[in-house]
């Protein structure tokens, strides 16, 4: 059992007003008293729970002493953790899950599902809320991603082995794909879109590939060629989409007196 879901057996225990010994906790976690002890230690000082430890009886209760109407909290999560959590259920569930790595990810994105749901506080009616109720990812224009190439650019990537692509190219007016050999360098996600950037051999040059553009992708056995950091971030890094390429042009652009207001925090 992990220790997300200790702490959710935890807070049911306690949230029933009544002493939970030591023997019962360590039963019911199926932990050692020291991983126990570090689990109740954490919920006190990081998560600021109110419990209290009743040495007559040995065990831990919910602090009589804390002033009314505080509640214990459910599994609150920093900023980042937040982030983290909702992050990976956004990336899930942009891929086309019909994919070969679908029977490893389903678990996970249920896995995530169900932890979404349990973070809650204990003042809500209704505990089984999905917490992206209330703490959203909000993305513009956000495309799907074929999970199958997606395991492919990433193994291969790792690997450092070169790929074969069709790659669809939206600046054509045809809908014809293109086949491209490439050595993968970097993949960025990007104002919630995936990029490969990669080495291209017929052009000799490092181009960015939008992902969920990649049709096909298989791994070569020839090794990918490796670019120094410093040059990938020279001609990549400057940003993608309508923001790609190392030309810099300027332009004025002149706000009311009431949108400025806003514009100058940006």
């Amino acid at each position: 059992m992990g220790q997300p879901d200790r702490f959710i057996l935890i807070q049911r225990l306690l949230s029933s007003g009544r002493v939970v010994s030591r023997q019962r906790l360590l039963r019911e976690l199926e932990v050692s008293p020291a991983t126990l002890n570090r689990d109740i230690a954490k919920l006190r000082h990081q998560h600021g729970w109110p419990i209290d430890w009743a040495a007559d009886i040995q065990g831990w209760r919910l602090d009589p002493t804390a002033p009314p109407g505080e509640a214990m909290p459910g599994l609150i999560f920093s900023p980042e953790e937040a982030l983290a959590l909702l992050t990976m259920q956004h990336l899930l569930e942009q891929m086309d899950m019909s994919g070969m790595l679908a029977r490893h990810l389903g678990p996970i994105a249920r896995k995530l599902d169900k932890l979404a749901q349990q973070v809650s506080t204990s003042t809500r009616k209704n505990g089984t809320d999905d917490m992206r109720r209330y703490l959203r990812i909000a993305d513009v224009a956000t495309r799907k991603v074929s999970l199958p190439c997606f395991q492919a650019i990433s193994s291969a990537l790792l690997a450092r082995q070169r790929l074969r692509i069709t790659h669809s190219a939206r600046a054509r007016t045809s809908s014809t794909s293109a086949e491209r050999e490439v050595s993968p360098q970097r993949l960025i996600h990007y104002r919630g879109n995936w990029y490969l950037d990669a080495w291209c051999h017929q052009k000799e040059a490092l181009r960015s590939f939008a992902v969920d553009a990649i049709t096909a992708a298989h791994a070569l056995d020839q090794a990918a060629i490796d670019l120094p950091e410093e040059d990938l971030d020279n001609a990549l890094g400057a940003g993608y989409g309508i923001f790609a390429g190392t030309d810099i042009q300027w332009a004025k652009l002149r706000f009311s007196a009431e949108r400025s207001r806003w514009v100058c925090h940006e």
